[in-house]
C-alpha cells in the first residue's frame, strides 16, 4: 500500500514568505519601456480598483493604462486623482509605479510613503506591499515582526495572500504563539479565495485533525482544487488518497496520472509511488524499465525504498541499463549546480 507523505508545513515557511516577497520586487529598471507589457501584480491589480467600474461606478483610467503598459499615462492620471479626489486606489497604483520601476525611477522610499499613505486610509494592498517591503528590507532594514503586524492588518480586511502568510506565521510559532486554529480561519480566507497554496495546507490540516476536526474528505476536496491549479504538493496528496481510497472512491488509474504528472515536475515522493506503480502494475501497466527509470531519479533526490531496490537488483542487466539510461538525463541534471 502507498503511504501518507508526511507534511511539514513549517519547513516551507521562510521560502513561501520570500518567494510572497518577489511580488513586492521590481520587475523592471526606471528605463522600462513605456509600452512594456505589464506584469500581474496583484497590489497593484486589486489596489487599482480593477479598470472599468461595475454599477455605475466611474471608470479607472489609471489602473487601465497601467495595465496596458502606459505607465506615464497612469502616472500622471494616478496623480491628479489624487490631488483632486484624494483617491486611495491612486494612492497604491504610484505606489506600486515608484516600487517597479514603471514610467518613473525606481524608488522604494516614496513608494513606502505612497503605501503608507493607502494603508492609513485603510486599503488593504497597500498594507500587503508594505508587509512585503519589510520582509525584504525594501522599507528601511528587514523587520518580519513590523511585516507581520501589516500582515494582519491586510489578512483582517480580508487580503488572501496575507491571511496565507499570515496563518504560515501561526503554525511556525515564532513571531506569535502557535494556533492552529486561527491558522486554519486564515487559511479558509485564503482558500475561499482561490488560493492553491491555501487550498493545499488547509487540506494537511483537515487530514491531521490540527486546528478542525478531522476530516479527510474535506482535505481530499481542498486538495483536488488545488491540485486543479497545478500545485505539484497537492496532486501527490490527492493521488495517495486516491490510490488508497482513503476520504474517496478509490481510483488506482487516476491516482497513476497524478503521480506522473508530479513526478514530470521533480516531485521526488511522486517519482517514488510512479515507480512502485509500474513495478506492480496496480494502476497503470507494468513497465520495470520505467520503473528502475523514476525509482533511481527518485533515490538521487533522497527516496529511501527498499523493496524498489530490491526490484531494481533482481533485474536482468539489459533491463536495468535500459533504466539507467533512461535516468541519465535526470540524473546528470541533479549534479549541475544551480545556475
Amino acid at each position: 500500500m502507498i503511504l501518507h507523505a508526511t507534511i511539514r508545513m513549517t519547513i516551507r515557511i521562510a521560502a513561501t514568505l520570500a518567494l510572497a516577497a518577489i511580488l513586492a520586487a521590481p520587475w523592471h529598471d526606471a528605463a522600462s519601456a513605456q509600452n512594456a507589457p505589464v506584469p500581474g501584480n496583484a497590489a497593484a491589480k486589486a489596489g487599482a480598483g480593477g479598470g472599468a467600474g461595475t454599477n455605475g461606478a466611474e471608470p479607472d483610467l489609471a489602473y487601465g493604462a497601467f495595465q496596458r503598459g502606459y505607465f506615464l499615462t497612469a502616472f500622471a492620471l494616478a496623480t491628479r486623482r489624487v490631488e483632486e479626489k484624494s483617491d486611495v486606489n491612486a494612492m497604491t497604483l504610484l505606489g506600486e509605479l515608484y516600487a517597479g520601476g514603471f514610467g518613473v525611477a525606481q524608488d522604494d522610499a516614496r513608494a513606502a510613503e505612497w503605501y503608507r499613505l493607502a494603508a492609513a486610509r485603510g486599503d488593504r494592498e497597500a498594507m500587503f506591499a508594505l508587509a512585503m517591503f519589510r520582509l525584504r528590507g525594501r522599507d528601511g532594514p528587514r523587520d518580519r515582526e513590523a511585516s507581520a503586524k501589516w500582515l494582519a492588518s491586510a489578512a483582517k480586511l480580508g487580503h488572501p495572500l496575507a491571511a496565507y502568510d499570515l496563518a504560515l506565521l501561526y503554525i511556525e510559532g515564532q513571531l506569535f504563539p502557535q494556533d492552529f486554529t486561527r491558522a486554519a480561519e486564515l487559511l479558509g480566507v485564503a482558500a475561499q479565495a482561490g488560493s492553491p497554496e491555501a487550498q493545499y495546507a488547509l487540506g494537511t490540516l483537515y487530514k491531521e485533525g490540527r486546528g478542525v476536526a478531522k476530516d479527510m474528505s474535506e482535505a481530499v476536496r481542498l486538495w483536488a482544487l488545488a491540485a486543479l491549479a497545478d500545485n505539484t504538493d497537492a496532486e501527490v496528496e490527492y493521488a495517495i488518497a486516491l490510490y488508497n481510497g482513503d476520504g474517496v472512491a478509490r481510483n488506482e488509474q487516476a491516482a497513476a496520472s497524478l503521480f506522473r504528472k508530479a513526478a514530470l515536475r521533480g516531485s521526488a515522493i511522486a517519482q517514488d509511488r510512479l515507480a512502485r506503480i509500474l513495478a506492480d502494475g496496480r494502476g497503470a501497466p507494468k513497465n520495470p524499465v520505467e520503473a528502475a527509470k523514476w525509482h533511481l531519479i527518485s533515490k538521487a533526490r533522497g527516496e529511501t525504498d527498499l523493496p524498489l531496490d530490491d526490484f531494481v537488483n533482481s533485474l536482468d542487466a539489459a533491463t536495468r541499463a535500459a533504466g539507467e539510461k533512461a535516468a541519465k538525463p535526470w540524473l546528470d541534471a541533479l549534479k549541475r549546480p544551480p545556475s
